[in-house]
């Protein structure tokens, strides 16, 4: 370890690192780094594959089609970005759908079922189902619908408003196409499932709970037509972490054997044994592999068997959700936030199983039903943000750790205590013994801590001990990048927070509301930057979002060089004054804009749709605002209209009272106050509030 020859060396060493620059001329860094050095630091080839990756111009790109996208079809989400800035219709935050992503997937579900089908030599037939749950946006919707139509693709709902919406969207897709009616049901949502089959609509009835058959009887005598009724099987299966809580034999939903079967002779006793047709279950949300896929499947494939053999007129076998997600790109089952198989693997095992139960009962191969959505959907958006600022990490400013010195030792009252140690701390650094330094200086902020509350020192002395640690804490850090000797921490009692200098990003983004499963259960979703990806992120950060709230932070991460181990900080780089800085989380099409909450009445972001076009370039093909302030308050049962016409009468009151100059300032405030009950509930880097990157 090279030793500092002075108070100025070390100065200049400790700001380039918190100034990003680490030593380095920018542009020799750029030429020094490779974008594919990014795709490693992001694990994007693990879970962007086949969709996204970072081109050549150092930006995040999508290939719209997976692995039959050509480089025609690439499209570059800087580009999208600069394409609505030329417009001017839109601001950040946003979301951008990509809608061949979306039939991409939903084709790839398709095709894996279908051909591990002919391979097994299967004779029933694979239908999907998407839970509408999972995003219920119309769009999202009605491309399920509009790409599944050849395929009969169909849809789940649980609840009254979900089963109207379905039924009204189905209206326009095949016949054949199942609509699963589960949830907990009264005689309306029963009633609503009926005259979706008088509708001619496929509708079938999962009872969740044994009570629940009187009202699907009641009602159906009560329309004069017969029911086609599934139930919903409570497995002893189950898989750990937070989305395996809904299986097992506690879990929320489903019935045990024992109630299977009094529905079984209930529904003999009235005659209507053959209106159950459908067995479901579901075995967890984000089944992390295919041992716990074959024994769910298997346990269920023997239950759907006997209630074949028993008499009922079983057609449809329905595996519920479950087909995970690589958010990580570990492709490991040891990780929460990924799985360690493929969709086609994933198909295989499902079809094996049942076929291998119905062979060994000797019954009649069903039709196989998955209710993906976490596996349709997620990859089709990108949420995109900007950090705004970031903070200022201590020895930022322009004092040097030797100036400090100087003031500190020069500080007339100095604590005897703190005297010896700052003279101990300033021949450390004037010899560059940096980890005796460090040691000192953790030790000096903790003792002016301890005499600033006791009153001995001012805030002055206090705020220098905090800045030399700081200082110093940086030296530290480039040193053991660079001599890569972690026994030096160890030596000293030293943590990773002694010398990792993380910097807080602040974003222009409600974590409650784009990203509520990383608060609400620490999801982790890939974040990354949109740009700038051809140089090094020298930086080391968090991000800390709009809301006055402390959870409203994202503090781990998919980066860094253990796959499958989240990071403690986010790789990014310098914020430039003139340039602003993009970022988007991926695979967050899944629950995230249904889940998001008010708070601190930030609204639901922008939404842009964007398609492929002949000869390698892309359309904006829709815009859907996010909501204003007005929407927002109205969703609170607030009356905008009203709030506006009372703060009319204070202007007014306040004019007659002198507080403005003349009309004219009373009448701008007014324009102003009208203006931001129609803004975005987000920050708009425009200074005369006009909406735009």
């Amino acid at each position: 370890m090279a030793p500092l020859t002075s108070a100025d060396g070390h100065e200049a060493l400790a700001c380039d690192i918190v100034n990003g620059s680490s030593g380095v001329n920018p542009e020799t860094q750029k030429q020094g780094w490779a974008v594919d050095k990014s795709t490693t630091l992001y694990h994007v080839g693990g879970w962007g594959a086949p969709y996204f990756f970072i081109n050549r111009a150092g930006n995040m790109a999508v290939r719209p089609h997976g692995f039959n996208s050509t480089f025609a079809d690439e499209i570059d989400i800087m580009e999208v970005l600069e394409k609505l800035q030329e417009a001017g219709e839109i601001g950040l935050p946003l979301i951008i759908r990509f809608p061949e992503i979306l039939k991409d997937r939903l084709d790839d579900l398709q095709t894996a079922f279908q051909s591990a089908i002919f391979r097994k030599g299967y004779r029933g037939k694979f239908q999907g189902v998407f839970p509408v749950k999972c995003n219920p946006d119309r769009y999202v919707v009605e491309d399920i619908i509009r790409f599944g139509g050849d395929v009969a693709f169909g849809l789940e709902a649980g609840s009254k408003p979900e089963l109207l919406m379905a039924m009204t969207y189905m209206c326009k897709g095949s016949a054949d196409a199942l609509l699963i009616c589960n949830g907990y049901k009264d005689a309306e949502y029963v009633q609503l499932a009926l005259i979706a089959r008088q509708l001619g609509m496929n509708a079938i009835i999962v009872l969740e709970q044994e009570e629940e058959l009187q009202i699907v009887l009641k009602m159906s005598q009560y329309l004069r037509m017969q029911p086609v009724i599934g139930v919903r099987g409570k497995l002893s299966t189950k898989h750990s972490g937070h989305w395996g809580e809904t299986s097992g034999d506690k879990g929320k939903f489903g019935l045990s054997a024992t109630e299977i079967l009094s529905i079984v002779r209930s529904l003999k006793n009235v005659g209507m044994l053959n209106a159950l047709r459908l067995l479901h279950f579901h075995i967890g949300s984000q089944i992390p592999s295919l041992s716990i896929v074959d024994e769910g499947v298997t346990e269920a494939a023997h239950i759907y068997c006997e209630l074949s053999k028993i008499g009922a007129s079983m057609r449809y076998f329905d595996i519920g959700g479950g087909l995970g997600i690589d958010y990580d790109g570990s492709n490991s089952s040891a990780s929460a936030m990924s799985v360690c198989y493929t969709v086609e693997e994933y198909a295989e095992q499902v079809v094996r199983a049942v076929d291998n139960a119905c062979a060994l009962k000797k019954v009649k191969s069903p039709t196989i039903c998955c209710e993906s959505g976490r596996g349709l959907v997620s990859h089709h958006s990108v949420l995109v943000f900007d950090a705004f600022s970031v903070s200022k990490l201590p020895c930022g400013k322009e004092h040097s750790a030797g100036e400090d010195m100087k003031v500190l030792l020069q500080y007339q009252g100095l604590p005897h205590d703190l005297m010896v140690l700052s003279e101990e701390l300033a021949r450390f650094l004037k010899i560059g013994n940096v980890e005796g330094a460090l040691a000192c200086a953790k030790q000096l902020k903790v003792e002016c801590t301890d005499s600033f509350k006791l009153g001995l020192i001012s805030l002055e002395v206090r705020a220098i001990a905090d800045q030399l640690y700081a200082s110093v804490s940086s030296l530290m850090s480039e040193e053991l990048k660079k001599a890569s000797l972690p026994s030096l921490t160890k030596k000293f009692g030293l943590g990773i927070s002694d010398v990792d200098q993380i910097a807080t990003y602040h974003i222009n983004l409600s974590i409650f509301k784009s990203v509520p499963d990383s608060w609400a259960i620490g999801q982790i979703f890939p974040i990354v930057p949109i740009h700038r990806l051809d140089e090094e992120p020298v930086m080391r950060g968090i991000l800390s979002d709009l809301t006055c709230d402390s959870d409203g932070k994202i503090s781990s991460f998919v980066a860094g060089d253990v796959l499958g181990k989240p990071s403690s900080f986010l790789p990014l780089h310098k914020l430039e004054a003139d340039r602003p800085y993009f970022l988007g989380m991926f695979l967050g099409g899944a629950y995230q804009e249904v889940l998001g909450s008010m708070h601190n009445l930030f609204g639901a972001t922008h939404v842009v749709h964007v398609v492929g076009k002949s000869g390698g370039s892309f359309q904006i093909s829709r815009h859907l605002s996010g909501q204003s302030v007005s929407n927002v308050l109205y969703a609170m049962q607030h009356d905008p209209l009203s709030m506006l016409t009372d703060l009319h009468s204070r202007i007014l009151d306040s004019l007659q009272e002198g507080r403005f100059g003349d009309i004219s300032e009373a009448m701008l405030a007014l324009h102003m106050l009208q203006r931001s009950f129609s803004s975005y509930t987000y920050l708009s880097h425009d200074h005369d509030c006009h909406s735009g990157f």
